[in-house]
């Protein structure tokens, strides 16, 4: 008999679904993953798709880790956007030594790790390593991690600048414990604020050689599977699409069961009765369910192509276009279901403000503007050097 599979990430996130959407008003509250859902995401290795077997992670397939964003969001966008944020970080440990990566990874099932923007930080050749100095703004679920990768341009022991190829500075990421930066409270938005997205800095730091990366770069790339041939980019684009398009997913469920019942004042007859009401659920529907397609298959067909090597630049593009169409589409159906619950979506016990305002601050980030479809569409119309930057 052949053994039962394991279940799939997505399975493994619909067990916590209903712990999630009791969390999710304190998530929001105190601008943190609480510790009650922090738990039950290391429970079902959720921080884990992402990292590689060697170092005890799942390794999936990037569509399912999209398909279990996509239920963690509907329930609560700022922890699918942190799990999103983390399994990209955790890709990191295909360019670390195997021994580092096991000893960040593989000795506590619950490592996290985080990083954000690099604010004028610099880490300075010494002896066996760099010692680090600098500030990363928006680093996402930095709360709950156990180590921040600080992204630093690299200095010399003069304290020259190194300059890379294309004479700009070189950057490399410095894993530090968490426990070590200093927190500023920065984070007062009006979406995602379970991310928790704070400040942290680090003054003279060292860090040992066998902590510090070059992301991306296929010099140091120990790991060969085919997913070490997304870029980090490929797998934030599209898990950002997936907190938007299960955001988008909760608000279309709860608008469904609104209009079951709801009589609008002034009307006299169910909202479910309105034809008006009728045809644009529908096309909604068909909008969530199309870009939802649509990023699987730009990641499947991206899957197929790494098997034999880099991925070329036509998946590349494949899957920025999907991510940012899905972002875009999202926001469509978001707008819908806002606009048609009336005063119903206004109250916070309602399941929609905290959700529509989750999905405007998604959109708000750099993986949704509408600039990708312009790089996109230079590379289909065969225009020269089209601007990969973010493909």
């Amino acid at each position: 008999m052949n053994p039962t599979p394991p279940p799939t990430p997505e399975a493994r996130a619909r067990r916590i679904l209903p712990l999630l959407l009791e969390e999710a008003d304190a998530i929001e509250a105190t601008r943190r993953i609480t510790p009650a859902a922090l738990a039950a995401l290391h429970a079902q290795r959720l921080f884990r798709t992402m990292l590689p077997r060697s170092a005890g992670g799942d390794e999936c397939h990037p569509a399912e880790h999209i398909r279990m964003l996509i239920a963690i969001a509907s329930a609560d966008a700022s922890t699918a956007w942190c799990l999103s944020q983390a399994a990209g970080c955790a890709m990191a440990a295909a360019y670390l030594p195997l021994a580092t990566a096991q000893a960040v990874w593989g000795a506590d099932p619950a490592a996290v790790l985080a990083w954000g923007q690099n604010q004028g930080a610099r880490a300075r050749v010494t002896d066996g390593g760099y010692i680090v100095s600098g500030r990363w703004t928006f680093v996402s679920g930095g709360h709950h991690a156990t180590w921040i990768g600080g992204h630093a341009h690299i200095a010399e022991a003069d304290g020259t600048m190194r300059l890379g190829p294309d004479g700009k500075p070189v950057e490399r990421t410095m894993l530090i414990p968490r426990a070590a930066m200093a927190t500023t409270d920065a984070w007062d938005v009006i979406g995602l604020r379970g991310t928790g997205s704070d400040t942290f800095a680090i003054a003279d730091h060292f860090v040992p050689e066998a902590y510090a990366l070059a992301r991306d770069t296929d010099a140091e790339r120990r790991e060969p599977g085919p997913l070490y041939r997304f870029l980090t980019n490929h797998l934030y684009a599209a898990g950002f699409a997936a907190v938007a398009l299960g955001t988008a997913r909760g608000l279309l469920d709860r608008f469904i069961d609104l209009a079951r019942d709801k009589i609008p004042t002034l009307t006299g007859r169910a909202l479910r009765d309105s034809q008006a009401v009728q045809r644009d659920l529908a096309i909604a529907e068909a909008q969530w369910r199309a870009a939802r397609a649509g990023l699987l298959a730009a990641l499947d067909e991206a899957w197929n192509a790494v098997a034999a090597g880099p991925m070329p630049l036509d998946q590349r593009m494949g899957i920025r276009m999907s991510a940012a169409y899905a972002i875009r589409e999202a926001r469509e159906v978001a707008d819908f279901c806002w606009r048609e619950a009336g005063s119903t979506a206004i109250f916070a016990a309602n399941g929609f403000e905290r959700r529509y305002r989750d999905m405007i601050s998604v959109t708000q980030q750099v993986q949704g503007r509408m600039i990708h479809f312009e790089t996109a569409g230079q590379h289909l119309l065969g225009l020269s050097n089209p601007s990969t930057r973010f493909a």
